[in-house]
């Protein structure tokens, strides 16, 4: 045995690696469902209809304020909430997690895309430490032992 060898398996089981991982999980899992869900809520109800309205209000100031046109942030805003909850859920659940975890980050890359186009660059900086914690999390995904639908590679 030579040493990467043995460097590979002592750091594929570490504990501390799975439990950095499921931390990872647990907080970009809820934030992402809870992302989605609150899209659903005005006055503290939720509905469909709600979530049409808020949609289509949040489009229309992206497009009032950028070059992207009104059906294209039409088309993402309706399907965003939706995304969001799929996403988040099967990131926290452990459903097929790299899939999840990296469409999930693909939806905060948009959405950051979306805020740079309003030139809003807090709320581009927040997206972008977001972005981080799904490309981490991607990295340590090897160390899901705790999924309800394993990745194939897992």
């Amino acid at each position: 045995m030579n040493d990467s060898s043995t460097h590979s398996s002592s750091t594929s089981s570490r504990p501390e690696y799975t439990g950095a991982f499921l931390l990872l999980r647990l907080f970009l899992g809820l934030r992402t469902l809870l992302a989605g869900i609150e899209k659903f809520e005005a006055n503290k109800s939720f509905s469909f209809s709600n979530y049409t309205e808020n949609m289509t209000r949040m489009a229309t100031g992206i497009s009032n304020y950028s070059l992207i046109p009104l059906w294209a942030a039409k088309m993402f805003a309706l399907s965003l909430g939706f995304m969001l909850v799929a996403f988040g859920a099967g990131i926290l659940f452990g459903i097929k997690t790299r899939a999840s975890l990296f469409l999930g980050g693909l939806v905060y890359v948009s959405l950051g895309f979306g805020l740079m186009s309003v030139q809003e660059g807090e709320g581009v900086a927040w997206i972008g430490m977001q972005v981080l914690m799904f490309a981490v999390a991607l990295i340590y995904c090897r160390h899901n032992r705790f999924a309800l639908v394993s990745d194939k590679n897992d």
